[in-house]
């Protein structure tokens, strides 16, 4: 599934007694131009770059090996940005998003180790501009940012960031898979008092999908949840229950590709489902959609996209709508490069007075190399 959207071919470095060993990889890069007008006029200008896009550069190495009625597996990748800091010079940034072991047999697979999560992993693996470019708020940062935009990022689903888990999933039976498994949990009431944010059980979650055929038309629908609650050594600091369900089908017939999908949630941070940068949640709601449409002709795919994140206050600390508006471009050269030309409108819609409304327009226009 993380490999869906980008098609890609792994290279077998090593096939020998029941042994494999191979490397696939992932390389893009976007002249960026983004218009910026946010709630005064400050901060308001033209801002011209030449950085990644949605996707961060990476190389990935894939194990295998048979063993009687078990197939061991595992897999590493290493995730770098090309946009190093002014301020400290070319210490490029390098992070590992996958580092895990599975075991696999008749009754199913367990993976070990840390890889990206099931609460809200469908919705974004399955965008249709996962290698284009998508919004840069610059009320977030990211417009100046060093790492990469943030497609859709808020304006339609929240990230499957990267954990520490141990997950079960069925074999597929008839189309039907179900996943289950235990997060490494999160502070979410870790405030300036005299305590400390604990959690007594891991973070659960869980994803069911079904894949099927319809009047001809490819349908792949999914469903999933993640739930679990922070508590807090000083009394007078409220647990929190953090908890998210996210829904989605995507339907193929001919060149025509159709997506919807969505999540609720409470006591989540809108942007990251792992609450990075340790933000003071409450138990306050957030959801949004995201309803994209494409067409394949040939060496070419044009794709449509609207998301709109509703966040009660989660995210920037006040209540404020995310909107992103979305057209891209994608011509394949060949099986290992690809070019794309995207649009983007990004609106943030929050309270006069707060310094968080935005609307930032972008074109980005770039090249894609995979294997």
């Amino acid at each position: 599934m993380s490999l869906a959207q980008p098609a890609m071919a792994e290279i077998v470095l090593y096939d020998k007694d029941q042994t494999t060993f191979s490397t696939d990889g992932y390389i893009n890069a976007f002249y960026v131009s983004s218009d910026v007008d946010r709630e005064g006029e400050l901060f308001d200008r033209r801002q011209s770059r030449v950085k990644m896009g949605f996707l961060p550069n990476w190389i990935g190495f894939n194990f295998g090996k048979q063993m009687g009625d078990l197939k061991l597996g595992a897999r590493s990748s290493f995730w770098v940005t090309i946009n190093d800091s002014e301020q400290n010079g070319t210490d490029t940034a390098i992070d590992v998003r996958q580092f895990y072991g599975t075991v696999a047999g008749d009754w199913g697979e367990v993976l070990v180790g840390k890889d990206f999560g099931l609460f809200s992993r469908s919705n974004i693996f399955l965008d249709e501009l996962l290698s284009g470019y998508g919004q840069v708020s610059d009320t977030l940062g990211l417009v100046d940012f060093g790492g990469v935009s943030f497609g859709n990022i808020g304006t339609g689903y929240p990230y499957p960031f990267p954990t520490a888990q141990i997950t079960y999933r069925t074999p597929v039976m008839s189309g039907l898979r179900v996943a289950a498994g235990i997060m490494d949990p999160y502070d979410s009431n870790q405030v300036d008092a005299n305590g400390k944010a604990y959690q007594d059980s891991p973070r659960l979650e869980t994803e069911i999908t079904y894949q099927f055929d319809l009047a001809g038309a490819q349908i792949y629908s999914w469903v999933n949840a993640a739930h679990q609650t922070s508590d807090n050594t000083d009394s007078s600091v409220d647990s929190v229950t953090s908890k998210g369900l996210g829904y989605g089908v995507q339907a193929k017939l001919g060149g025509w590709s159709v997506t919807a999908s969505g999540f609720q949630a409470e006591g989540m941070n809108p942007f990251y489902t792992n609450n990075a940068g340790e933000a003071t949640l409450r138990e306050v709601d957030s959801d949004g959609y995201l309803l994209q449409t494409s067409y394949s002709f040939g060496k070419n795919r044009v794709a449509l996209s609207y998301g709109e994140t509703q966040d009660d206050g989660n995210g920037l600390g006040t209540e404020a709508d995310f909107e992103t508006r979305g057209i891209a471009y994608f011509r394949t050269i060949n099986d290992n490069l690809k070019l794309v030309a995207e649009y983007n409108q990004l609106e943030i819609d929050a309270a006069a007075g707060t310094g968080l409304g935005e609307d930032t327009d972008t074109f980005a226009v770039g090249a894609v190399l995979n294997w």
